[in-house]
């Protein structure tokens, strides 16, 4: 078998953008006319640019590969231009077209792709969500007011509210926003105070029948994180996402030395070599691979493998699109240590449309499909009617 066709979409999200303004998708098609798709998540760079790049990489290292052979070709494309470094373009890159593969593969075996990792472990996945503003509603004045939701001391508990009663057991907010290009920073005292107050009242108003997830974005110096989390221990959050930037895991160890929240990091990391660096300096208790950037499906599988051996969680991340959170469930599905997965609500509205079927939410959990391959197809019809013009995911704000 040989992959002989390379289709790319830039497809624009709809409002209210969740999962970011746009997802970038490829089709590879072999000689005996199996597709299989993939997703690219977070290159730096416009996404047409980013659809460029993945025709090169298709036409250098991709064209009349068998796709079976996934070590030989992720080790090609890694090494191109004497690079053999993680780079989270050419590993954005890599993993579209890797996960894309896996699913020409589950697809010619008859097979889901955790089927061929070790099989299946959980019978569902434990779901949890942003938390995203409400619909707006013109009769209520909470959906029309702007700002930033998560460190709302009023808003943000009856949103958390809101997701319980539709199932959520764990709910994510970052109260200290916003981030900027020039983290990290020490927080005020007035920042500090209403993070905990914000925590606080998520806390009485979920009770104990939801996880609280704080979803830093790597704002705040060692410090001023581990100042942050002793206020907020009482609170017991599921953990402390990325409490510094994830350049530095020394630092970010020093956090996690320093307080009894767990520490999940790794949406901004690539390749097992990065989380092997953070598993080794004990900077994390739950890792979060987005599967569209760290190099892939079974990148993933090696990672989840060296954080078992560390007592150590996955929960992936996801902030793109129903690609790559096909692929995460894989990954999840056949892991013993996985924790939770982030989704992106109950996966409706366009994240459904976009697909022939849409992924399965019940009731505050995902079940992964028994069907091959990543278990669900793109609409290329929906794709092609819903392109994107603009420019870059939105920059980091100075």
């Amino acid at each position: 078998m040989q992959i002989k066709d390379l289709k790319t979409y830039v497809v624009a999200n709809p409002p209210p953008h969740h999962g970011g303004p746009y997802f970038v998708f490829l089709k590879l098609t072999t000689d005996t006319g199996i597709e299989g798709f993939g997703e690219v998540y977070g290159v730096p760079f416009g996404p047409h640019r980013v659809t460029e790049l993945i025709h090169d990489t298709f036409e250098q290292c991709v064209y009349e590969h068998n796709p079976f052979q996934i070590e030989r070709m992720w080790r090609i494309i890694y090494s191109r231009g004497y690079a053999q470094h993680p780079d989270l373009t050419t590993q954005g890159v890599l993993s579209g077209i890797e996960i894309a593969c896996w699913d020409i593969i589950g697809k010619a075996v008859d097979q889901p792709i955790y089927n061929l990792l070790g099989g299946q472990v959980h019978e569902k996945l434990r779901s949890y969500t942003y938390l995203y503003p409400p619909p707006v509603d013109e009769n209520d004045p909470d959906t029309l007011a702007v700002g930033n939701i998560f460190g709302d001391p009023e808003r943000a508990p009856k949103r958390a509210a809101q997701y319980v009663e539709m199932g959520f057991t764990g709910v994510k907010y970052d109260p200290v926003m916003p981030m900027s290009a020039f983290d990290p920073r020490q927080l005020s005292l007035e920042a500090l105070s209403n993070a905990e107050l914000v925590t606080k009242n998520m806390r009485e108003a979920v009770g104990d029948k939801c996880d609280l997830l704080i979803g830093t974005h790597g704002q705040m110096t060692t410090s001023s994180a581990i100042r942050l989390a002793r206020r907020l221990e009482q609170y017991d959050p599921l953990w402390f996402e990325e409490p510094v930037p994830p350049e530095n895991t020394k630092e970010m160890a020093r956090v996690a030395h320093s307080t009894t929240i767990p520490i999940a990091t790794g949406e901004r990391l690539s390749t097992k070599y990065e989380f092997a660096e953070l598993l080794e300096n004990q900077g994390a208790d739950i890792l979060q691979p987005a599967l569209a950037r760290v190099g892939g499906i079974l990148e993933a599988k090696k990672i989840a493998g060296m954080a078992e051996a560390h007592y150590a969680q996955i929960a992936p991340h996801l902030y793109c699109g129903p690609l790559e959170a096909a692929a995460n469930i894989q990954i999840a599905t056949c892991s013993p240590n996985f924790l939770i997965q982030e989704s992106i609500e109950k996966f409706d509205g366009f994240y459904s449309e976009i697909l022939k079927e849409p992924i399965q939410w019940e009731d505050g959990y995902i079940i992964p499909s028994t069907k091959p391959g990543l278990g669900i197809e793109l609409d290329e019809e929906v794709a092609a009617a819903n392109p994107y013009e603009g420019a870059v995911f939105p920059p980091m704000r100075e």
